[in-house]
This record gives structure tokens, C-alpha cells and sequence, in this order.
């Protein structure tokens, strides 16, 4: 009997295919919170500084200072949210974020004084930490073992799409310069957050043979480390085991390494281009908008090019390109001013690609060199790199700019050089555990067409 043909795809499956995306089908809901978040950051990145100078009678350093401080007291919390990871699972925690964000921007329009704005930033950054924790286990889950690469790069796709459109949006509405229009967007905040906790609550679809990886072959993730003095497949362990998997270190110092460069454009290029290169601002705003355009058009695309090989590769070549990227913003100080725009734009282009590059694979990583049981505990430590290096960064780039315009630039060209012996051999499984199923491919705890289990 002849084996029946199978049926050619669709002609959107073929555009998908081609331009890198994943398969979309049963995944709206996912895909919805994902692009709600998304533009809920980006409004609120992009006014909420202007939204508590009209709406309280603090000073703009008061105001700044607040939300700043909001945000340092979140630092030790991914530790406890990690926690609740494995005892709860991906979705919850996600949906969980979602609503504790809108606690905190209901808790905003109420804001007079400065200990208030400090409570609620504290109360959304920590929904938004919740949510961001718990979305890499969840795309895992939601990928069901197929196309992960894919998935990781069209969900940073969707945000810098949704903080694009976000911040226009929020443009507009300072435009109108009413105390009732930027009310009116907080009020948005509320609802289309409280919608995306409950889309991901109420997710559907999956299963966990299927998120086990029973689909479709394809390029293996790096391998996870069991962590020392660990029985496979015995819950146990905690923090403690977590610092003693020196492979999952070596990924979080890597990650340092990217969260230092991620803040170069909002907090390096703008200074740097005006007082050092005599560029004009809007020069940079330009460049700005070309990195987020690069990335929103580009970045599936470079994400079916990176799931073909290994994350480590891939990784590695990253940390070059914002090498490179960095040479070229140091060296763009001895140029005469008609090369400083080209040089710009090489730089530019070069850090965009790093961070194409970069993106997909630390996401993954994080989430499938994790033990399954410790998952939540592991994502916590991670975590602690994005929140830690994130504070850290904007002070001492600033001091070093301060002590010289090209210092900057030679410290994240050698953290970026130092951080490529640390991914090396990141995809290796030590011998003795070679016989064991890796963490990357067991399901995580929480199926979507049920409540968590045990």
C-alpha cells in the first residue's frame, strides 16, 4: 500500500516558516498576553516620570528618586518568586504577575506622596519580575519541545514591537498634556493587564508528553548540569544547590555580561554622541529607532538561522559582535566628524546583531540547564542577574564616562571578551551524567489544560 502524500502547507505556514516564526496555531492567547505586556511596559517606560510630576506636587528629582528606589527593594525578590515557581508552576506565577501589576498601577492613580509612588513601583516591578520569570519556563512549555529558538526570538520580537507601539501611544497622550489623559492610559494599563493575567490563566493547548519534546526533531538545546551530589529524579535541593552547579554560574556571569551591554543605549549612546562626538540628538534617535526596527524585523529571521546550530556557537558569536560594537564606539573619539556618523551606524548595526544573537539562547539556556524540580530556583538566581547588573550599570558606566569618554567602551569590550571562555563547553554534559534524561527535555510541573500538579 502506498504511504498517503502529506498535504502541502498552508501558504501562511510557508510565510512563517520563511520568515523564521513558529507555529501560531492554538497559541493566541500566549501570543496576546505576551504583545499586552508588551505594550503596557512600553507606555509605562515612556511616561510614568511625567505622569507623577502632573498628577503629584513632587520635583522631578523627588519623582525619579521614588521610583528608584521602588525598584531597588524588588532586588531580593526573584530568590522568593523562584520559589514559587516550582511549587506553583509557570502559568500561575505569569498570571499572578500580571495582576499584581495591575494592583500597582491601580495603586498609582491614587499616588500623592513619595513613600506611595515607592510602594506601588515596588508593587509593579515586582509583578513584572514575576511575569518575566516565569515566561521563559512557559515558552518552553507552550513551544512543546519543537522550535524553542523560534519561539524565544518572536516573543523579543513582540516586546520590542509592543514597547515600540506603547511608547507612541504614550507620546500621544503627553501630547494631549491633560491630567485626565495620562489617568485615562493608567486606566489602560489596568484593564489590558488584568485581560492578559486571565488569557494566561485560562491557557489551553498543551500537554506535557507533548511540551517533553515528542514533536518534531529538531537542533538540540545545550544540556543541562545536574547539580552536585544530585539523585536524578529525587525533588530535592535548593539554593544552595543552585550555587554549586558551577555550569549555571558560568551562563549567569555570560548574562552579565548582555545585561551591561543592554543598557548602553538608554544609558551610554545619547550622552556619549552629544557631549563627546558633538553628534546631534536627534542623530541618536535616530540610531535608536534603527536598533528597535532592526530587531522587530529581523529577529525571527535570525532565530531560524540560530536554532540550525549550537547555542554555544551562536553564544560566542554574540559576545564578539558587542565586542566589536564597542571597539567601534571607542575608537569613533580619534575620528574626524564626517566618518562619526558611518562609524555610528557600523556600531550600531554590529550591537543589534549581538543582540539578535544573544537573546534566544541565554532565554533557553536558562530555562533547560535547570533540574526540572529546581527550575523556579534556578530562574530566580538568573534573574538576580538581570536585577542586580541592571542597577549596577547605569552608576558605574556613568562614573567611568565620567573618568574618561573611552573607558566605558573598554570595559564592556573585555567583560564581552572575558564572558567567551564561560560559555565554552556550557553544551557538554560531564560524562558520569551522560546516561541521564537531560532537565531541558522533562516537562515542566504545570500542564495548560489543567491545574498545577502536586
Amino acid at each position: 500500500m502506498m504511504p498517503q502524500p502529506s498535504p502541502a502547507p498552508s501558504a501562511w505556514r510557508r510565510i512563517q516558516t520563511a520568515w523564521g516564526l513558529p507555529d501560531l496555531a492554538g497559541k493566541g492567547r500566549f501570543v496576546t498576553a505576551n504583545l499586552i505586556d508588551s505594550l503596557g511596559n512600553g507606555l509605562v517606560v515612556a511616561f510614568t516620570v511625567v505622569f507623577f510630576v502632573k498628577t503629584t506636587s513632587l520635583s522631578l528629582v523627588a519623582v525619579g528618586a521614588a521610583l528608584t528606589v521602588g525598584q531597588l527593594l524588588v532586588l531580593p525578590f526573584p530568590l522568593f518568586i523562584g520559589r514559587l515557581l516550582d511549587k506553583y508552576g509557570p502559568r500561575t506565577v505569569v498570571a499572578a504577575g500580571n495582576w499584581i501589576s495591575v494592583a500597582g498601577f491601580i495603586g498609582f492613580l491614587f499616588s500623592h506622596a513619595a513613600w506611595q509612588i515607592v510602594l506601588w513601583q515596588f508593587v509593579v516591578q515586582l509583578g513584572s519580575t514575576a511575569f518575566w520569570m516565569g515566561n521563559s519556563p512557559l515558552t518552553v512549555l507552550v513551544a512543546r519541545g519543537v522550535e524553542r529558538a523560534r519561539w524565544f526570538g518572536f516573543v523579543r520580537a513582540l516586546r520590542n514591537v509592543g514597547v515600540g507601539f506603547g511608547g507612541a501611544a504614550s507620546a500621544v497622550a503627553l501630547s494631549i498634556g491633560t491630567v485626565a489623559g495620562l489617568r485615562a492610559v493608567m486606566v489602560i494599563n489596568v484593564v489590558t493587564f488584568a485581560v492578559a493575567g486571565w488569557l494566561v490563566f485560562t491557557l489551553r493547548g498543551a500537554d506535557t508528553s507533548e511540551a517533553a519534546g515528542t514533536g518534531p526533531a529538531e537542533p538540540k538545546p545545550a544540556e543541562p548540569e545536574p547539580a552536585a551530589g544530585e539523585t536524578t529524579g529525587q525533588p530535592s535541593g535548593g539554593y544552595r544547590t543552585v550555587l554549586k552547579d558551577t555550569r549555571y554560574l558560568r551562563l549567569v556571569a555570560t548574562n552579565i555580561s548582555f545585561v551591561f551591554s543592554s543598557t548602553v543605549i538608554t544609558v551610554l549612546l545619547a550622552v556619549y554622541a552629544v557631549d563627546d562626538l558633538d553628534v546631534g540628538a536627534w542623530i541618536v534617535g535616530v540610531f535608536v529607532v534603527l536598533n528597535a526596527a532592526m530587531v522587530a524585523l529581523l529577529q525571527t529571521l535570525a532565530s531560524r538561522w540560530i536554532e540550525a546550530r549550537r547555542p554555544v556557537t551562536v553564544l560566542v558569536l554574540a559576545l564578539l559582535f558587542n565586542a566589536a560594537a564597542f571597539v567601534v564606539f571607542g575608537t569613533l573619539l580619534v575620528l574626524p566628524g564626517w566618518a562619526v556618523i558611518a562609524g555610528l551606524l557600523i556600531a550600531m548595526v554590529l550591537y543589534t546583531v549581538a543582540e539578535m544573537l544573544g537573546s534566544p539562547p541565554t532565554s533557553e539556556l536558562s530555562v533547560v540547564m535547570a533540574p526540572e524540580h529546581l527550575r523556579g530556583r534556578y530562574l530566580g538566581v538568573y534573574q538576580l542577574s538581570w536585577s542586580v547588573g541592571g542597577a549596577v550599570a547605569p552608576a558605574l558606566l556613568t562614573a567611568l564616562l565620567e573618568g574618561g569618554a573611552a573607558l566605558p567602551w573598554v570595559f564592556l569590550t573585555a567583560i564581552s571578551v572575558l564572558a567567551v571562555p564561560l560559555v565554552l563547553g556550557l553544551d557538554r554534559r560531564p560524562a558520569a551524567t551522560s546516561e541521564a534524561a537531560p532537565a531541558g527535555d522533562v516537562a515542566p510541573k504545570e500542564q495548560l489544560d489543567g491545574d498545577p500538579v502536586g
